[in-house]
């Protein structure tokens, strides 16, 4: 996540958390008080996106799979139009099984 990605999102929690409309100014307003430099277009992105989605839906949603939905509307708006870099998968490793002493005869409890 670049610097420009993560002070828009927290601009915008913190708009969001003080019932505020999340508009470009307003989150590039914070962005400027808290002295960080971003790209002019992070805040008008993050507002689009704000526009579309609820943040409470994307909060609440973190888990259940709806991220990668509201990662490819933001991909989309990026500016050059190119889509979504492909996600990348995790594989799922199988744990290796611990080895059982029920075949050698003797048990910690006998």
């Amino acid at each position: 996540m670049s610097t420009g990605e993560l002070a828009c999102t927290y601009a915008s929690l913190i708009l969001h958390d003080d019932g505020i409309v999340i508009t470009p100014e307003k989150i590039a307003a914070l962005v400027m008080v808290a002295n960080v430099k971003i790209d002019s277009y992070w805040p008008s992105l993050f507002s689009e996106l704000f526009e579309k989605r609820s943040i409470d839906d994307l909060i609440f949603n973190v888990g259940s799979g709806s991220a990668p939905v509201a990662a490819a509307a933001l991909a989309s708006t990026a500016p050059g139009g190119g889509a979504a870099p492909a996600a990348a998968t995790e594989e799922k490793k199988e744990e290796p099984k611990e080895e059982s002493n029920d075949g050698m005869g003797f048990s910690l409890f006998d």
